[in-house]
């Protein structure tokens, strides 16, 4: 059986592009030759399976009064046992939980990665029984943000809680034993909302993946 590798996200891992003319296929979502789990699966090779798990809008644990099923602490579950055995979870949230509606700041939706990160090392999907996360801090939303439709309904704040999100979660995953990665000025955001991974920055984050999943599985 092939190492299994869960991608738990939101539209960065679904692969949402914010540009029709950075897409291959002019579409607002990155094909499978563009996107950084598929780039990453190939990468890998055959002794890897990696697994896509990503829900544009999705938040650590808060639920969305203006959409279903956001939470990833009510989706664990269902996801890791789907998958099992899990060799590695790769989580990469945070840039949802930054709107104004859901009226949290950076030190809270770094409490809502740990919930979420203890939730998921409780479950008993993981080969040997043995918990391994990768927690992954998104690059900072840009001010641009606001230039855009987009920027009306995730309100105000969002650039300012991005850029604090790295300083709280890095001690989550200390506490946590998780590795982490910080990929502010590692992989490059979109320049129309300044938000979403651009080509670029997908190819960005299936190389920098290529040299250090090995390292931890």
């Amino acid at each position: 059986m092939r190492k299994h590798i869960v991608c738990f996200g939101d539209s960065n891992t679904h692969g949402y592009c914010a540009d029709p003319a950075d897409c291959a296929d002019g579409g607002d979502r990155f094909n499978e030759n563009e996107r950084w789990t598929c780039l990453l699966q190939k990468a890998l090779g055959d002794e890897y399976l990696i697994l896509e798990e990503g829900l544009s809008g999705r938040t650590t644990v808060f639920p969305d009064p203006l959409h279903e099923c956001m939470s990833g602490l009510d989706a664990i579950y269902s996801c890791l046992m789907s998958h099992e055995p899990v060799d590695l979870l790769i989580i990469m949230l945070g840039t949802n939980d930054t709107k104004e509606r859901l009226g949290s700041n950076a030190a809270c939706i770094a409490i809502g990665m740990e919930r979420l990160v203890m939730k998921a090392k409780s479950i008993p999907a993981w080969r040997d029984g043995k918990p391994n996360i990768l927690l992954l801090c998104p690059p900072h939303i840009g001010e641009g943000l606001y230039s855009r439709p987009e920027g009306i309904p995730m309100g105000l704040g969002c650039p300012e809680k991005s850029r604090e999100l790295a300083g709280f979660l890095r001690p989550v995953a200390e506490n946590q034993a998780c590795a982490f990665v910080d990929l502010e000025g590692q992989v490059e955001f979109n320049r129309l909302d300044c938000m979403h991974l651009s080509r670029k920055g997908h190819s960005q984050l299936a190389e920098l993946l290529r040299k250090l999943v090995p390292e931890l599985v």
